[in-house]
């Protein structure tokens, strides 16, 4: 690592002597009606060809503005300013023999209309494509009205979300999920637990990138997705109400209320949600238990569920950006909420023979009585070092997750006639958790001639996680430890990373980006516990530790060739990894019944994927990409079994090699004025190879998935939207789901002179979205059926308030705290 740090000084230095200096375009821009001096206005430099984007300033409190380190090349400048009309300078030419350009005074003709009877209308597209990500605009969506979190990723291009939560992208698991550019640090079904109970009303944008650049964690197999939630940008101050209620088996409320309020000084930004979920969920197991060495079965168990989940979702959110001086920045932002949740579930198992005759019967009544409390602070700086965006940015983070779950178990068993066989018993499980999360990270930005950018970085985190569980079995009225489930388990985790990025165009066609990141990991686990000594027939007292340290290198390469202003195609190469999630490596025990539960895996290691891609842009509209992925180590949920207890456990295990070849269709189209389209088709081929249960595997399949959105404006602010998805049977990891398909409806009206508005959206009309599939190697052979509760109608009413005018410049930052953040689980 020491030789690694010591490269990225010296590159830092080499690269940055060549910075340019000397090149230079001023002037000043003042109100053409009193001549008064306009600050904070904002100041572009155009290419005067083809008025191309070079770079951006925000004029002084004096009026003045100024471009530095400017190439060789003829220019135009352009001043915009709210309240005003935009204007233009004449044209420019910086040279060798005129390095330094004035133009003059720019006059800013005030606008005949006051702020107050401006209506400014977004007109944002849902869909925007980057070199390097894809981006969402959730109020461009009409159908994300009354929706969670969730249900908009769900509704995202190349988004497919499980029967559990699980966040897959382009049909890879795997994915890492920010928030604000701050790592969640939540997975599996305590992530889709969080994003079930955050709103739309509350997002801005998602962004998804399939392949992230050196300056993101290497974390993640299938990528990276951002959820960026809404921050104002204007002075004064400005806020949003937004209240909703939702209709599915049960009813559901969401409330929202944000402000804002900027001066030149300081900029406040704060939000309070609360989200009542309340919903149902039906599962339907069919297992055959066959013998090892004939496969034939043995018995049959037909298990129902009905499950019912209850939650309340607190969330606060307050920040202060202050301006210390023209270039540098600070801020702090604090962050929580409180999440109590009631799962409940009624279980009937029936067991049969061989030729289905009834034979037993078991009930099964369970809960999970939880409370999850999180705490985040950031503080933040940004320093600019010079008006050309040479710039040091930097983050410290703190997050804490608190969380208490009380879990009771009661069986009861019954003979095929439903006499009770012998007393119930009761299963108590007690599981409280405490995870510490403190990271660190500093960026560099340095542009260089020539349009060419370098960039730099370090960061460091600590992990550590404690929890817990206790089990306590209940019979005759006694409680006695049931120390073989019992276990607390302590976990920390340093990681400790760098990168360096360039990018820069060749030539008039060709541009391109490199990155190199490196990792150091050191994580330390230990599992204490009672395990059964036979020959003393006794538990005894043990402790598993484990250490793992490695250090991986992680290159990005993009390489991009415009051949026409009709064509443009992209080739990008990226290595990724996927950690295990902390509570994945915890070896505790969840229970649905007796016979069915869920357990940690403490021996999983990290997995590792090459990732290729090779994309096509026709007219700025039509994206083909063809994609390739290798991965080792791959860690995927199995199903397990205990053929003598007719037991099934799920887990989490590293189980084989994946191989994933793929070709997506993206087109995004205004068809006319009151008619656009946005749709998503991709075919791919999953292919798993390995060892699991200790029986060889090897599973592959192809799927098609397409996601359609059409949008339709009319006028007197009316507004509708049509969208949907279907997925024909696929396989992830090793189980097999079948086709599933779902259609949303929506349509919205502006009222309050255009602040307010009111959408109604009907979800999964045809309740099409339910998960059906199977799972059959060695001797586990199993059906499901889940039934989520996504068929529902939301009606919201929000409105916007706000007096001042749009601040130019402004930028969203990401924090220090990333993958690990997605690695905690919190909630049901």
């Amino acid at each position: 690592m020491k030789q690694f740090f010591s490269l990225l000084a010296a590159m830092s230095i080499a690269i940055g002597s060549f910075a340019q200096s000397g090149n230079k375009v001023t002037g000043s821009i003042k109100d053409g009606g009193n001549q008064k001096i306009i600050d904070a206005a904002s100041v572009s430099l155009l290419k005067a060809k083809d008025s191309a984007l070079v770079k951006v300033a925000v004029t002084d409190k004096a009026g003045n503005f100024s471009f530095e380190n400017i190439p060789d090349g003829n220019y135009l400048v352009l001043a915009t300013s709210i309240g005003h009309s935009r204007t233009y300078s004449s044209p420019v030419t910086i040279s060798a023999a005129s390095p330094s350009v004035n133009v003059g005074v720019l006059q800013l003709v005030p606008a005949e209309k006051s702020m107050k009877e401006v209506i400014v209308s977004s007109k944002k597209p849902l869909i925007e494509r980057k070199l390097d990500r894809t981006i969402v605009n959730v109020d461009a969506s009409i159908t994300s009205t009354g929706s969670t979190a969730l249900e908009v990723l769900e509704k995202s291009p190349g988004v497919t979300v499980d029967k559990d939560g699980n966040i897959s992208l382009k049909g890879k698991a795997g994915v890492i999920v920010y928030l604000d550019g701050r790592p969640s640090y939540l997975s599996g079904p305590d992530l889709a637990n969080m994003l079930r109970n955050m709103t739309a009303a509350q997002l801005d944008q998602i962004e998804i990138m399939t392949n992230p650049p050196a300056k993101y964690d290497a974390a993640g197999n299938a990528g990276v997705i951002n959820i960026k939630t809404k921050k104002n940008k204007m002075f004064g101050y400005n806020g949003n109400i937004t209240s909703g209620y939702t209709q599915g088996r049960y009813a559901r409320f969401n409330e929202s209320l944000s402000f804002n309020y900027r001066n030149k000084k300081v900029n406040f930004f704060s939000n309070l949600a609360y989200n009542r979920n309340h919903r149902g969920q039906e599962l339907d197991i069919v297992r055959n238990f066959r013998d090892a060495n004939t496969k034939s079965i043995k018995s049959i168990f037909d298990q129902s569920t009905d499950m019912v989940s209850q939650s309340h979702y607190y969330n606060a959110k307050l920040g202060m950006d202050y301006t210390v001086s023209k270039n540098t920045t600070v801020g702090v932002v604090l962050n929580g909420y409180y999440n109590p949740s009631l799962w409940q579930s009624n279980t009937n198992t029936l067991i049969y023979n061989p030729d289905m005759v009834l034979t037993d019967q078991t009930t099964a009544q369970s809960e999970n009585n939880e409370k999850w409390k999180n705490f985040s602070s950031n503080v933040n700086f940004r320093t600019k070092l010079d008006s050309a965006g040479q710039e040091i940015t930097g983050d410290l983070d703190f997050i804490q997750y608190k969380s208490t779950n009380v879990q009771p178990l009661t069986s009861s068993y019954y003979d095929h006639l439903g006499n009770l066989k012998q007393a119930p018993d009761v299963l108590l499980g007690t599981l409280p958790s405490n995870i510490k999360i403190y990271s660190g990270k500093v960026d560099y930005t340095l542009p260089l001639k020539k349009g060419a950018k370098f960039e730099a970085g370090i960061k460091s985190s600590y992990i550590t996680n404690n929890t817990n569980a206790r089990y306590d079995s209940v019979k005759t009225g006694y409680t006695v430890l049931d120390s073989a489930r019992s276990n607390h388990f302590i976990y920390d985790e340093n990681i400790n990373a760098a990168y360096v990025n360039y990018s820069r165009p060749l030539g008039k066609k060709w541009s391109a980006q490199l990155g190199l990141r490196a990792e150091n990991t050191i994580a330390n686990g230990i599992s204490k516990g009672y395990s059964f000594n036979a020959v003393q027939n006794k538990f005894e007292y043990t402790e598993t530790k484990f250490k793992r340290t490695y250090t991986q290198l992680f290159p990005t390469v993009y390489l991009q060739y415009t051949a026409s202003e009709k064509n443009q195609y992209v080739i990008n190469y990226g290595r990724r990894v996927k950690r295990p999630d902390y509570e994945d490596m915890n070896p505790f025990v969840n229970f649905i019944d007796r016979y069915t539960f869920q357990e940690g895996n403490p021996n999983l290691s990290p997995q590792f994927a090459h990732n290729v891609e090779l994309s096509h842009t026709y007219k700025g509209f039509l994206t083909t990409t063809v994609n390739y992925t290798s991965t080792n180590n791959i860690i995927q949920q199995v199903l397990e079994q205990n053929d003598l207890t007719n037991e099934t456990y799920i887990k989490k295990a590293n189980i084989a090699t994946a191989k994933q070849i793929g070709l997506s269709v993206t087109a995004s189209k205004s068809i006319n004025k009151w008619w656009s389209g946005n749709i998503y088709a991709s075919f791919l081929n999953n292919h798993f190879k390995g060892l699991v249960n200790n029986e060889p595997i090897s599973i592959s399949n192809p799927m098609f998935m397409v996601q359609l959105q059409q949008q339709f404006k009319f006028s007197k602010g009316w507004a509708a939207e049509l969208s949907g998805f279907y997925r024909s049977k696929g396989v992830e990891g090793v189980i097999f789901i079948k086709p599933m398909a779902q259609v949303n409806a929506g349509i919205s009206k502006q009222v309050l002179k255009n602040q307010g508005s009111i959408r109604l959206n009907v979800r999964d009309i045809f309740a099409g979205g339910v998960f059906k599939g199977y799972s059959k190697y060695g001797t586990v052979d199993a059906n499901f059926v889940n039934v989520n509760d996504s068929r529902a109608v939301s009606l919201t009413f929000s409105y916007r308030f706000n007096k001042g005018k749009l601040k130019a410049g402004s930028s969203k930052r990401s924090s220090s705290a990333s993958e690990e953040q997605n690695r905690v689980k919190s909630g049901n």
